[in-house]
């Protein structure tokens, strides 16, 4: 987070965390530019802190980001909106910036937001801008941990410029945006238009091809923050790529800590008539639970396969289609082809090659297995 040039951050313990380890971060840019950039959840039930977020990017300006575990301040009615209201103004006072420039996030428990929770929070705000420094990154990447068994950092040395970033996320991984929280920080000098278009291009292949559970957050949010302290300009190419390469590293990671899963799974579409296609082929199988206990089993079942993807309304003929796993081709022309002993799915990455034969276009889509210790830590854990 703090390799970039002209950024601040840290994490620390406010108490919402019942482990008492940090939960509250906060990243500071201190520019010269406060150019921001952000993406939400799509689904209709937004947490306070998007609310009160995308008010914050409309205008293309973000002076710093607060960002809380150990609650989700969703469906905590006026009291949560207020809530984050006030983080946003304590952190702009402490910072001596306006509110109106502060992004919030929060993630944990839906449907919980008391006093005892605005206060920590605020302590926390406070305590974490009090600890700012140079170094802060690592803190701050291990206190928006939830379920996460690891922290998830990725940095990009460009030609004179940086990217740096961070994400959160083990679980309800179906984007339909983003389902985790991330904050990008770059020293390079863009326009805020530039950083927009930009972090749309490199979501719409990194984070929206995660899928690891079909279920969507409240709380998802992308950041990018650009403070321009580089004084360089990059090629728009140049940087796009890199910052693909960065979103991709991150959607990975979280694809390999996802909840309880024993395989990642790499679909990849290829031969399809349109890449909206081939994401809709990728994404049925992705969230096929047939497929994906199969795949628990070291089964390489690839008539669940073609079974998924004939659920969905992609232009291509069933009867044509072929699909490899792990390089083996098990099914040629819808109709048998290798044996399934052929294939070993024992190790934890799997990779999964459907060629539609209708088409150019491809697209690839991360997912996992469903296990019993998903189960397990979904039954015992609230969210």
């Amino acid at each position: 987070m703090t390799a970039p040039q002209g950024f601040e951050a840290a994490g620390v313990a406010a108490g919402l965390k019942s482990t008492g380890k940090a939960d509250v971060a906060v990243v500071v840019n201190r520019g010269p530019l406060t150019v921001g950039a952000a993406l939400f959840t799509s689904n209709r039930a937004k947490a306070n802190p998007i609310l009160w977020s995308q008010q914050v990017i409309a205008d293309g300006t973000v002076e710093a980001i607060v960002l809380n575990s150990g609650g989700a301040n969703c469906f905590t009615g006026s009291f949560g909106f207020q809530t984050t209201h006030q983080t946003a103004e304590r952190a702009a006072e402490l910072l001596g910036v306006g509110a109106g420039d502060v992004l919030v996030c929060s993630t944990g428990l839906i449907g919980t937001g008391d006093e005892v929770f605005r206060a920590k929070v605020l302590a926390g705000t406070e305590d974490a801008i009090a600890h700012l420094s140079a170094t802060g990154g690592g803190d701050a990447a291990r206190a928006i941990m939830t379920t996460d068994s690891v922290a998830k950092e990725s940095v990009h040395q460009g030609d004179g410029w940086t990217i740096g970033a961070m994400a959160k996320g083990a679980g309800m991984l179906a984007p339909g945006l983003a389902t985790m929280l991330v904050v990008i920080t770059t020293d390079a000098v863009l326009t805020a238009a530039d950083a927009d278009a930009h972090l749309r291009a490199a979501t719409r292949v990194s984070f929206d091809r995660l899928d690891s559970d079909g279920c969507m957050s409240t709380n998802d949010q992308v950041t990018l923050m650009v403070s321009g302290a580089s004084g360089v300009t990059p090629d728009a190419e140049a940087f796009r790529a890199a910052l693909t390469a960065v979103c991709t590293d991150l959607a990975v990671q979280l694809q390999a800590d996802a909840e309880g899963a024993s395989h990642d799974i790499d679909i990849q579409v290829v031969g399809a008539a349109t890449e909206e296609d081939a994401v809709a082929v990728g994404r049925s199988v992705a969230r096929n639970n047939l497929f994906k206990v199969a795949i628990f089993g070291n089964d390489p079942n690839w008539g669940r396969v073609l079974a998924a993807i004939g659920t969905t309304s992609a232009s291509f003929d069933p009867y044509e289609v072929d699909v490899s796993f792990n390089g083996v081709r098990l099914c040629s022309a819808g109709a048998p082809d290798r044996p399934r002993e052929e294939v070993d799915l024992t190790p934890r990455s799997t990779s999964v090659l459907i060629d539609l034969k209708a088409g150019t276009a491809s697209a690839t889509i991360y997912t996992n297995d469903l296990t019993h210790d998903y189960v397990h830590e979904n039954s015992a854990y609230s969210s």
